[in-house]
């Protein structure tokens, strides 16, 4: 068993990913230090395509600001006042599923990892990643990355492959069907690759790539490429072999 969790930004390697916005980044923090609310509103405020649109002091507070104002991304710290971070994903993900959760906190404790990723968060990020890392990580999971070192998410996801027994009754839950090709580009997402090595593998271009994933994403009813992954190794489309 690994002791620490090692993250990094899959951002360095998404070079296929232009960054033109036409519309900023809506933007909703959510931590009880007001210092860090301030400092995060102001790093990313001073961004040519981020505006802050609300910030909160508890989790319960974060809980109503998410569902009113739908932000494109949510940052969560994990220890909060009245709900924890991993608890106002578990609400907001179901009712905004298309709210990318990015994680900002000071710890890195792989259960919290496991529960907050099978929430639905697109990301997990420390206190100490630089200036540059938590702009570019706001970017990628806008984009629908990951932000999960593909070797834990493995790891993670090895945890979530479901028994015969529970493959079996999810058989009987309404079916969701992937076409060939996006199951082709899902399989190739779930290794870590970029939209650029996916298109390159599949010889399409990158914005076929992420008309697959929005596809993708529209059809499980979720937000990124981590939660993708997991419904679909729970749901049996994926296997661990498929994830190395």
């Amino acid at each position: 068993m690994y002791s620490t969790v090692a993250l990094y930004l899959l951002w360095r390697e998404n070079r296929g990913i232009k960054r033109v916005y036409m519309d900023k980044i809506r933007i909703v923090i959510a931590d009880d230090h007001a210092v860090v609310r301030e400092g995060t509103r102001s790093l990313l405020e001073a961004e040519g395509d981020m505006e802050v649109v609300g910030a909160a002091a508890d989790g319960q507070e974060a809980v109503k600001l998410i569902e009113e104002l739908k932000p494109d991304v949510a940052i969560l710290d994990i220890s909060m006042p009245k709900m924890s971070g991993i608890e106002v994903t578990k609400q907001v993900k179901p009712r905004c599923p298309s709210v990318a959760i990015l994680i900002l906190t000071a710890y890195d404790n792989d259960e919290y990892v496991f529960a907050l990723l099978e929430a639905g968060a697109a990301g997990y990020m420390l206190k100490d990643a630089s200036s540059h890392e938590i702009v570019e990580a706001v970017r990628a999971v806008h984009a629908g990355e990951s932000i999960l070192h593909p070797v834990i998410a493995r790891k993670v996801i090895q945890r979530l492959i479901p028994s015969p027994a529970k493959l079996a009754e999810q058989k009987t839950a309404p079916e969701i069907e992937l076409s060939e090709r996006e199951l082709q580009v899902l399989k190739l997402a779930s290794r870590g690759k970029s939209n650029k090595d996916i298109a390159d593998e599949l010889y399409i271009s990158i914005r076929t790539v992420q008309g697959h994933l929005n596809s993708i994403f529209n059809k499980l009813g979720v937000g990124s490429r981590t939660e993708a992954v997991f419904q679909g190794v729970k749901r049996g489309w994926l296997s661990f072999e498929d994830l190395s």
